[in-house]
């Protein structure tokens, strides 16, 4: 580690009290291909909770579906610090690991899925319609947690991530790809997070 990647990781150590607990991660199939792609999440994971995160969520965007499988089985053979569990884009049954990775798994189909289970419990009189809250919504989710930090590496979009969970997420675009992604670009990402004063939608 050099001197540079030492001073930023003594301010990020200076303010980890403020450093992001849930960080999330977007990332591309493409991204995945890359040679070493596998090995650099599995440092970011060490990253991450060496610097104050309780939880980690990956989401890798697909354009092939066909993909998934093998991504879906290289993904929960990476090496990690906590346990992983892994969904792709039909799976209904939540994550609830410290590490959650979702393989395709869009943001409108997770929100339509929720809506639509709402509903049904509705139609089925098990719930009120003036019970239908955030709080009915958010049960539903595969992926309930809402991160605090989303870093996106390559591209200023997030492709589908998550969109009812990151409303108020602290967003952190690099034009850095993810084959090139080392820990100077994640403690970048936390010190521009605790130097930001979050407002939750206020």
């Amino acid at each position: 580690m050099g001197l540079y990647d030492y001073y930023l990781a003594a301010r990020v150590r200076r303010h980890v009290d403020d450093a992001p607990a849930h960080v999330a991660l977007v990332i591309t199939e493409r991204d995945l291909l890359e040679q070493g792609a596998y090995d650099t999440l599995s440092s970011f994971f060490e990253l991450a909770f060496d610097y104050g995160a309780e939880r980690v969520t990956v989401y890798v965007s697909v354009l092939d579906e066909a993909a998934v499988p093998t991504l879906e089985r290289e993904l929960e053979r990476v090496s990690a610090p906590r346990e992983v569990a892994v969904r792709g884009p039909d799976d209904e049954q939540r994550a609830d690991a410290p590490i959650q990775v979702s393989v395709g798994h869009g943001g409108k189909h997770e929100f339509a899925t929720a809506v639509r289970r709402v509903a049904r419990a509705v139609d089925a009189g098990e719930m009120a319609p003036e019970d239908v809250d955030e709080a009915a919504i958010e049960s539903e989710l595969v992926f309930p947690e809402e991160p605090d930090l989303v870093i996106k590496t390559g591209a200023e979009r997030l492709s589908d991530f998550m969109i009812w969970q990151s409303v108020y997420s602290e967003l952190y675009f690099t034009d850095v790809n993810w084959r090139d992604f080392r820990k100077r670009d994640y403690l970048r990402a936390v010190l521009d997070y605790e130097n930001r004063q979050r407002r939750f939608g206020r």
